[in-house]
């Protein structure tokens, strides 16, 4: 059913839905600068300790889903 994760002192399964919007929406997520977010969001999420469940990156924005422990903020 749930895939519980924990730490010391609780139980947990937090999921989030973010959307990345940048400025005006302008249509520059595309090419080589779509490879290299989405390398770059991978390295920040692994180095913080957030499970990238779902992402896709589009031409003027960027839907995640994350599993974020209760320890970080969002």
């Amino acid at each position: 059913m749930h895939e519980w994760q924990s730490l010391s002192h609780v139980r947990w399964d937090c999921k989030y839905h973010v959307v990345i919007i940048p400025k005006y929406r302008k249509r520059k997520l595309y090419g080589e600068i779509k490879k290299r977010v989405g390398e770059v969001i991978r390295e920040v999420c692994r180095q913080r300790g957030i499970g990238m469940i779902e992402g896709h990156l589009m031409a003027d924005h960027i839907h995640m889903c994350l599993s974020i422990p209760p320890k970080q903020s969002v």
